[in-house]
């Protein structure tokens, strides 16, 4: 059996503090932050040290444990605090609760108890997260052909998640198993986070890799050579509706057009039954220095104004697979998601 590519960590909590690869300084620094409350937690959530819907999920989980050693006693405010870091990912909200639940049910215990029930609760999330990865992977290998081309979008891959990746987890497991002769990578405006993350992760474990700007991607899809576009998502209403990084929906459209396919993975904790439609997503809307200036330096007009939403949502219609660590769905998504998330396996 071939070993899957993995050699990236960007989450550690080790003698209770958290540990986060600054993903702000990559591909030139490689440095680690290491955090003792929870206030300095969200601000990195927000400003980006940790990014990506599953690692920001497995983040604020350990959020919550280094705010309960501080003051246990008083824990509404820290939970407020990691919710409002970041709106559109849904994971975020998915792990609050269960370190609420192990909070609440951890009531009679002893206060050092209660630590190590919370610390458990997020220990569990961290390693499910990247079981269910590896289950993605492999699934989301099983629909591509050998000799594929790939385009990915923004960075899906280990540092966004606690390890191995959800689109760049698909990536990895069919690059082992010689079906993938090359990835392309949109560079993924305004943090450059294809450019910066993506590249960065493909070049480490030796996947063949090309960036490409975002305006050429029509172009590439033009040529034929792409068999498949395959991203991560922020946030999948019940009807299959994807929030991911903003331009996912642009490419979408373009592979419509090219009959090029879609795969969208992440994992059930993504997904938001209570919504019906993309439409009720809330998009989170970023600081327009962010469009106006590259790395602190000014690239417009002073004063130019700018919009910066930082998601987007792909209808279900544009969508070929969603892939979860429960199954590959496909359409008609609203009945398969109901099916397979809350029936059974279908």
């Amino acid at each position: 059996m071939s070993v899957p590519l993995d050699s990236i960590r960007p989450i550690r909590f080790e003698n209770q503090q958290l540990i986060l690869l600054d993903q702000r300084k990559l591909p030139s620094e490689e440095v680690y932050l290491t955090f003792t409350n929870v206030t300095s937690v969200a601000t990195a959530i927000r400003d980006m040290v940790v990014r990506g819907a599953p690692a920001i999920g497995i983040t604020a989980a350990y959020g919550i444990v280094l705010a309960a050693i501080k003051n246990i006693a008083d824990m509404e405010p820290a939970f407020e605090q990691l919710a409002n870091a970041r709106p559109t990912a849904v994971n975020l909200f998915w792990a609050l609760n269960k370190m609420r639940d192990a909070l609440n049910t951890s009531a009679q215990l002893t206060h050092h108890e209660r630590i190590v029930r919370l610390i458990d609760c997020a220990d569990k999330i961290f390693q499910e997260d990247i079981s269910n990865n590896y289950i993605l992977g492999k699934l989301g290998a099983s629909l591509i052909e050998k000799n594929s081309q790939i385009y990915t979008h923004c960075n899906a891959g280990a540092l966004a998640t606690g390890g191995y990746g959800t689109a760049l987890g698909v990536i990895r497991s069919a690059f082992t198993d010689n079906k993938i002769t090359h990835v392309y990578a949109g560079e993924t405006r305004p943090w450059l986070q294809g450019a910066r993350l993506t590249a960065w992760e493909l070049m480490h474990e030796g996947i063949p890799m090309s960036l490409v700007t975002e305006g050429a991607a029509g172009q590439l899809l033009r040529q034929g050579n792409i068999q498949w576009i395959i991203v991560g998502a922020d946030r999948i209403s019940a009807n299959g509706d994807v929030a991911n990084k903003v331009g996912t929906y642009n490419l979408a459209v373009l592979a419509k057009y090219h009959n090029v396919k879609v795969m969208v993975v992440a994992p059930t904790s993504t997904f938001d039954l209570n919504l019906s439609t993309g439409e009720e997503i809330e998009i989170e809307q970023r600081d327009l220095n962010e469009v106006t200036h590259v790395m602190s330096v000014p690239m417009t007009p002073k004063n130019c104004h700018a919009i910066n939403p930082s998601f987007d949502i792909t209808p279900h219609e544009l969508i070929d697979a969603i892939v979860c660590e429960k199954g590959i769905l496909t359409a008609p998504f609203c009945k398969n998601i109901h099916s397979l998330l809350i029936g059974g396996s279908h």
